[in-house]
């Protein structure tokens, strides 16, 4: 059995500022909806609350957020679109700016919430 070793800081290491500025306004708009859990993997953080509702991996300049959804999500900000089983979807945004956890990123957050309850 391994033992997972790897941190939320760990994950920050070698990137620009803006890299934890984006995720700390994931967190935030995570944290009014309710209880959340952030869980360090290899290559990304789980955000949980019952089950994992998105996953962030950080780049140099930026992340990727990776939502649970229930159906395709029709916008153009959306990089990335699998559908995983006949009614959940995982869906990948590209963030840049802390400006980008929107009204409508949040809407989908919310949903992705909801799905993991």
């Amino acid at each position: 059995m391994s033992l997972n070793n790897h941190t939320i800081a760990g994950h920050f290491e070698n990137r620009e500022p803006v890299v934890k500025a984006i995720y700390g306004a994931i967190i935030k708009a995570a944290k009014k909806l309710g209880p959340v859990s952030e869980e360090a993997k290899k290559t990304s953080i789980h955000l949980v609350r019952k089950s994992a509702f998105a996953g962030v991996a950080t780049g140099k300049t930026g992340l990727i957020l990776t939502l649970k959804s229930d159906s395709d999500v029709a916008s153009k900000r959306i990089m990335k679109r699998q559908q995983t089983s006949a009614n959940r979807w995982h869906v990948e945004i590209k963030l840049e700016s802390p400006a980008q956890v929107d009204r409508e990123l949040v809407s989908w957050l919310k949903k992705a919430y909801t799905l993991a309850g």
